[in-house]
This record gives C-alpha cells, sequence and structure tokens, in this order.
C-alpha cells in the first residue's frame, strides 16, 4: 500500500509537479480531480516534475465523489485553514488519502464542514492566508510517513 494525495481541481501546474516529485519520492499516488487548471502535458508541470513522471502512479477523476466511490473503505483527511485539529493531531496509517483543494479557494466549505472529524490544518500566524500548496502537501504527507516509520524507505 501507500498513502494517496488528492488535488480537487489544481490551478498551478508547477504546484502539480512539484507535487509528483513528491510522490515520486515517497511511493505515494497522485490523484487528480478535474477541472484542472492546466494541460496535463504543460510544460511547466512537467518541468516541475523534472524527469520523476515515470515514477508516480497518476490517476484522473471528473469528480471528487468518483474518488470516493474508488476507496469505499478509504480514511480521507482534509486540508483546509478552516479546520479546527492540527495536522500533527491525527493517527495516519498506510493507504489514507490526503486530500487538498485548489490553490484559490481551497476546498468547498461544504466537504470540509462535512467531515470535521478528519479535517486538519497547518498552523501558521494570521499574516498570510494559507501556505503553498505542493509545500501543504509534503508537511503531512511526511508526517504521515514518519508516523508509519517511513515504509520502504532508506
Amino acid at each position: 500500500m501507500s498513502y494517496h494525495i488528492v488535488l480537487v481541481e489544481p490551478e498551478i501546474p508547477a504546484n502539480t509537479g512539484n507535487i509528483a516529485r513528491t510522490c515520486a519520492a515517497t511511493g505515494a499516488h497522485l490523484h487528480l480531480v478535474r477541472p484542472l487548471g492546466f494541460n496535463t502535458d504543460d510544460r511547466t508541470l512537467k518541468r516541475a516534475g523534472l524527469d520523476y513522471w515515470h515514477a508516480v502512479q497518476v490517476h484522473y477523476y471528473d469528480s471528487f465523489q468518483e474518488v470516493k466511490d474508488a476507496f469505499p473503505e478509504g480514511r480521507f483527511f482534509y486540508a483546509s485553514t478552516k479546520a479546527s485539529k492540527r495536522y500533527d493531531q491525527m493517527d495516519y496509517r498506510d493507504g489514507d488519502l490526503l486530500v487538498f483543494g485548489k490553490e484559490t479557494k481551497g476546498l468547498p466549505p461544504e466537504l470540509v464542514a462535512a467531515n470535521l472529524d478528519t479535517a486538519i490544518r497547518m498552523p501558521m500566524t494570521g499574516s498570510v492566508r494559507s501556505l503553498n500548496l505542493s509545500n501543504s502537501a509534503a508537511i503531512v504527507l511526511f508526517e504521515a510517513l514518519r508516523q508509519s516509520d517511513f515504509p520502504g524507505m532508506a
């Protein structure tokens, strides 16, 4: 098994490319929910992922419900600045799905509200609205991997 990064309607190709590279380095699967704010053959997307695209399992969906249907027993964690629980207060396990929203708006408020028990946030000062999407994904993924003692990684 492995962890899963789910990006719901990502808008910036460089962020998705950076996340793909993180997935390649960790064995995580990348799930992209359309509409995407870029074309998947975008030069910036490919450049950010460097030559690691062959090492990433990328899955595409037309809706978030398709992701839920593909993982009926899955444990989903929803990253949001509106969440009350910190990302490091959760107990992660191999196979969990870490869900992130689009750069400009985050996840839909109704999705976060319906999943408050597994909604997570990263602490930060009040001087910014949010962290960069690729940084946020890496922070949460590496906490999950740390809790799992970095399976399959040297």
